[in-house]
């Protein structure tokens, strides 16, 4: 897909869109923190659905694809931009569509003649390896054809990509790992808002999805309009001088240096499982396929593998959503049929909550938790009696002559013991922290529909938990939607279009199709959570399903059953599931064949490598582009720099998948905290250079370091590792807000310093839009 060289179109100057900036910013504001704030006052049922859970599900999406659509339309009109096309341009989309068209007739060609070879005997490993090497020599394909050494098709695809195929781009780039293998399964574990004071749940639909009204309105026109190759260029084009660009370019390194590690993560959990290889060889498998993705052409190679991507991606989603939908519903269309199975999920949740068997299991939890209790009251005592009882058994059994491979267990016990008082205190208490969480009803997890923890109306208690599980969904839905409108990767997307009604237009695509997986995502959580509490539970282990035993082998973290109250029979409470597995395991779970399964790890795979592309590209240019091309501008060349940029990404790419082999924290968690800093680092000073001409150059730069600085230490300090080094007591937590949602904290410092700041040295030099 290397399209031919158009003549990019000239911008004229924007029209005065105040007034329709206020009323669409309006019914945005309406459509998320007003139905938030309200939600539990919106429980009323209509057609099957809980009003609140509806449009925090569907009709606040659905509310925002309206928004971007109308600003586009009438934005456009207003400048006269929506209009005539050459004949030149005309022929290069009409080429493209056939290209594209033919993609996706041979996709399902070959998903149907895999499905024909696995009914024909081929093995299922044969089948996970296929689709794996044959989705990534594609994308390696199209990388190697659209190779480039020239400045602006390697920084922007030569600004010609067609808005639509600019949105299915946006949309993989977008869909990250977090997105295709995470989302569903943190709808699962967390309903509609999230455990306790831990948002989660709806926050990301909400969050993920308003942040794109914020980028249509308020950023990627007016950045489209300065034919930027960067973000940082803003920041060096509006404030002028070093320090702006430099904060810029470091900012956009950190925030999706982190955003990658997730992304690789998911990348070798894919796909160590479809080839059965180790994790760490999966990584460096899939970060091949980055590699040569982005490596070779840049964001015009980056561009159209992005678009097929989205492709495998949305198909690979659909599947086994809407042959779940069918299985219990009868009907395909996922996400409008499955608010039948919400009232069936609330009567199943009462039923489990008062089950005997359910009981047993939340008393044996109980106790363990008292154990570590004891154990952590009576240390060092209690550590020097567990090592002192383990050596006796090792004794015993060496006495007797017991099996070798029964000593060697033993002798791997007492190697597992905590090594001194500080480690087992770690330890017991997160083992301690773990049993009470599942001694709670349902496993600690949430009442699907339930928004927010406590209750408005109970005792003091009650209201404080309320009061703060609502204000840290809030702060999380804060920070996606500011971050979205500040991540790199994502803005510089919209640099690629042929003019600045393109990208208005190209921001109603994005959503569009984004909005075709987010749609599903919570009814997938919802057909899954019947399928495992009506199905699932209540089986005889030895009668369980296969595919727990191949994904427990692989990462205990995915999935873990353990016979807790001994009766040999599979309850609630005994079965724990990662968010991670509960996408990739929807095929087995609802009895697809393997193809389907091999069809879900591919999507997710295209879903990590498309945003691992991007994300590595922007990385690689800020540091050659942003810091050393600026810094040496007279010596390097175009092609030096796009050779810099290469090398970049490299050892980029390198240093993140060693990083995700640690595996350092789960993919929800990590891509979240990038959203904090974008949104922290970036947004305020952005946003105000925009629209207001008085911001100077030392505001801006004091902006951008406070809303970066005041976010790192609130995620830092709050760390438990950290707080223990430090020998801080208590909590450290402000106004009881997480410390994913710092990016609230980032944000209004950096917007009150830029602006009092800008006050203070509005007589000083400053470069001014």
């Amino acid at each position: 897909m290397v399209e031919a060289k158009v003549p990019p179109s000239s911008n004229p100057p924007a029209a005065d869109l105040t007034g329709l900036h206020g009323w669409l910013l309006l019914v945005w504001f309406a459509a998320s923190f007003g139905l938030v704030f309200f939600a539990h006052d919106l429980q009323q049922v209509i057609a099957g659905w809980p009003v609140a859970y509806w449009f925090a599900a569907q009709g606040s999406v659905i509310i925002f694809i309206g928004v971007v659509a109308v600003f586009a339309w009438v934005a456009n009109r207003r400048e006269r931009q929506a209009g005539v096309v050459s004949n030149t341009v005309s022929a290069y989309n009409r080429r493209i569509h056939r290209r594209f068209a033919m993609f996706v007739v041979l996709l399902f060609m070959f998903i149907l003649a895999l499905a024909w070879a696995e009914q024909a005997g081929l093995r299922k490993i044969w089948v996970g390896a296929i689709f794996l090497f044959t989705t990534v020599f594609l994308y390696a394909l199209i990388g190697i054809y659209g190779r480039t050494s020239k400045a602006s098709e390697y920084y922007v695809a030569g600004r010609r990509i067609p808005a639509m195929y600019n949105g299915m781009a946006v949309a993989a780039d977008w869909m990250s790992a977090a997105s295709f293998i995470s989302m569903a399964g943190g709808l699962y574990l967390q309903g509609f808002s999230g455990s306790g004071t831990h948002p989660g749940g709806l926050v990301y639909v909400l969050g993920w999805t308003g942040g794109f009204c914020l980028v249509a309105l308020f950023v990627a026109p007016y950045l489209r309009q300065l034919n930027l190759f960067t973000l940082p260029d803003y920041f060096g084009l509006r404030f002028g001088g070093r320090w702006p660009r430099i904060i810029a370019a470091w900012s956009a390194v950190l925030c999706s240096f982190i955003y990658v590690v997730a992304q690789i993560y998911g990348v070798g959990l894919i796909t160590s499982r479809l080839t059965g290889v180790q994790f760490e060889i999966g990584i460096l498998l899939g970060l091949g396929g980055v590699l040569v993705c982005s490596f070779l052409g840049g964001m015009r190679a980056v561009t159209w593998t992005q678009v097929t991507q989205y492709v495998v991606v949305i198909v690979a989603f659909l599947i086994p959503v809407s042959w779940l939908a069918y299985k219990q519903l009868g009907n395909p269309l996922a996400a409008v049929v499955y608010g039948q199975q919400l009232p069936k999920i609330s009567g199943l949740e009462l039923r489990l909550v008062k089950a005997p068997d359910e009981q047993q299991v939340i008393l044996e939890y109980q106790r363990r938790a008292k154990d570590y209790e004891r154990k952590l009251s009576q240390l060092p005592t209690s550590l020097e009696q567990e090592k002192k009882d383990q050596k006796e058994v090792i004794q015993r059994l060496s006495a007797a002559q017991a099996d070798e491979s029964v000593i060697v267990m033993a002798r791997r016990q007492l190697a597992a013991l905590p090594r001194d008082e500080s480690s087992a205190r770690e330890r017991w208490t997160q083992a301690m922290q773990e049993n009470l969480a599942r001694a709670q009803p349902l496993a600690g997890m949430p009442r699907h529909t339930q928004p927010f923890a406590g209750n408005p109306q109970g005792t003091a208690e009650e209201q404080n938990l309320f009061d703060v599980s609502r204000r840290n969904f809030l702060a999380l839905m804060f920070c996606l939607m500011i971050g979205t409108a500040g991540l790199p990767h994502l803005l510089t997307r919209f640099y690629t279009t042929r003019t600045v009604a393109e990208a208005r237009n190209s921001v109603t695509w994005s959503l569009f199709f984004i909005a075709l997986l987010y749609l599903s995502a919570p009814a997938l959580a919802v057909l899954v959570k019947y399928e495992v509490m009506s199905q699932l539970v209540g089986l005889p282990f030895d009668e369980l399903p296969v595919w727990i035993a191949q994904w427990a082998k692989l990462d205990p973290a995915l999935v873990s059953v353990s016979d807790i109250n001994g009766d040999r029979i599979l309850q609630f409470a005994e079965l724990q599931l990662g968010p991670d597995i509960v996408m990739l395991a929807t095929p087995e779970l609802g009895g697809l064949p393997y193809v389907v399964s091999g069809l879900v790890a591919a999507g997710g795979l295209a879903a990590a490598l498309s945003t691992a592309d991007g994300l590595l590209l922007t990385i690689g240019n800020a540091l050659a582009h942003d810091l050393f091309y600026r810094k040496n501008v007279d010596r390097a060349g175009s092609v030096r720099r796009v050779m810099l940029s290469k090398f970049a990404l490299l050892v980029v790419a390198l240093i993140a998948a060693y990083v995700a082999a640690q595996r350092p924290a789960d993919i929800l968690f990590l891509v979240s905290a990038s959203f904090s800093l974008a949104g922290s680092a970036f947004v305020p000073v952005m946003i105000l250079g925009i629209f207001w001409k008085g911001v100077t150059r030392l505001a801006a730069v004091a902006g951008m370091l406070t809303g970066l600085c005041l976010t790192l230490y609130y995620m830092v300090i709050n760390i438990a590792a950290v707080r223990t080094l430090l020998s801080l007591d208590g909590s450290g937590l402000w106004f009881d807000i997480e410390p994913v949602s710092a990016g609230a904290f980032g944000v209004g410092a950096g917007l009150v310093v830029t602006v009092v700041v800008s006050w203070m040295t509005r007589g000083s030099t400053s470069v001014r839009s």
